[in-house]
This record gives structure tokens, C-alpha cells and sequence, in this order.
């Protein structure tokens, strides 16, 4: 079973629910049993960061002590961002630390907001892709990004004036700025992606 980690913030209901279209058994908790229980988790998130990683309190330490113990994770927008170390976004803030790097503004000179579909170049090696092909548009909704630099990671990009990470993938962790619950049959694959992440897993 697949944890949709349920911590009152934006889209966790979405999320859920396009796992249940594509057949997938999910689950929406906050429960410490179901988190420590899952095949696998998700963290989606429609919100400020500050306001987000508060919001997840207690569940902050069960995330990174499922991830430590090799479960999936995967972060959807706000809750991609969450991964790394740190943002900026209305004031300082800590971030889960489980993926080395800084979220940012969106640097100026582009329409912020970035919101609406732009094409992610799709390296072969990320397997949130698999059967994907090389490049997809997703759909976008947000005005900051993460600065990836952690060289253990792997990391597809878009182009917006620059190359804006798009998504990443460090071991059994996967992120994306991107809404796949929001991208169509396109964003439905990387979903049955992650599943079967989950599904293969030890």
C-alpha cells in the first residue's frame, strides 16, 4: 500500500485519488503506523514552504527514518521542495535535509507564477520515466525551485529562461516540481512509475 501523507495542505486528496484511478491501493493518513507500514510514500503539498513543514511536525522524523530505511518517497511540488536542506520562501526555513540543495526564487525577468505546461527533458537513467521516451510536458505551478547540489542525484530539467530542475531522484528518494496528478496520461505513468518502484522494492 501505497501512504498519501495526509497533513492538511493543498492536494493531498488529488493525489490520492489519481493513484486509486490507475488501480493503485492508497491511502490517505497521517497515522505513524501506516506511514511506518507503506510499501511506499508520497508527499504532495499545494502551499508555502514554511507553512507546509510546519504543518508536518511529528511526521518530519518518521519521513526521514523511512527513507533512511530504504522505503520510496516521492515529493510533488511544495512537497518536492520539502527534500531539500533549506528555502527562502517568506523567510529562512529547514527543509527535510534528505537531498542537499536550496530552494530559491524563480530568478526575474520570467512570468512568476511559472504556471501552465513546458517540456522536461527525460534522462533514460531516472526511473520515474521509464517508458516515457526522452522528453514530456508536465504541468507547473509554482515561484520558487530548487537549486540542486547534491552530486549523488540525478536531475531532469526544463527550460524557463534557464534550466530549472524539474525533477529528482536520489536512491529510493524522487521529486518533482511538476504535478504528474495534473499532467494528464502523462502524469498518470509517472505515478504508475513510482508504484511499481514501490511494488519491486526489498
Amino acid at each position: 500500500m501505497i501512504v498519501v501523507i495526509d497533513y492538511n495542505v493543498g492536494n493531498v486528496k488529488s493525489v490520492c485519488n489519481a493513484f486509486r484511478h490507475i488501480g493503485c491501493d492508497a491511502k490517505l493518513s497521517c497515522e505513524p503506523a501506516d506511514i511506518e507500514s507503506a510499501a511506499g510514500l508520497v508527499l504532495p503539498g499545494v502551499a508555502a514552504f514554511g507553512y507546509a513543514v510546519n504543518s508536518l511536525g511529528v511526521m518530519a522524523s518518521l519521513i526521514k527514518k523511512a527513507t533512511s530505511a530504504g522505503k520510496p518517497l516521492l515529493g510533488i511540488c511544495v512537497g518536492y521542495q520539502m527534500l531539500f536542506e533549506k528555502s527562502s520562501e517568506y523567510g529562512p526555513h529547514n527543509g527535510l535535509g534528505l537531498v542537499r540543495g536550496d530552494v530559491v526564487p524563480v530568478p526575474p525577468g520570467r512570468v512568476i507564477p511559472h504556471m501552465g505546461w513546458n517540456k522536461v527533458n527525460l534522462p533514460e537513467d531516472m526511473e520515474l520515466f521509464a517508458g516515457l521516451g526522452k522528453e514530456k510536458h508536465f504541468y507547473f505551478a509554482h515561484s520558487f525551485y530548487a537549486d540542486v547540489k547534491d552530486g549523488h542525484a540525478k536531475v531532469a530539467y526544463t527550460d524557463y529562461g534557464f534550466a530549472l530542475p524539474a525533477s529528482v531522484q536520489k536512491g529510493r528518494i524522487y521529486g518533482t516540481q511538476f504535478h504528474p496528478e495534473k499532467s494528464g496520461q502523462t502524469g498518470l505513468k509517472i505515478l504508475r512509475n513510482f508504484a511499481e518502484i514501490c511494488e519491486n522494492g526489498n
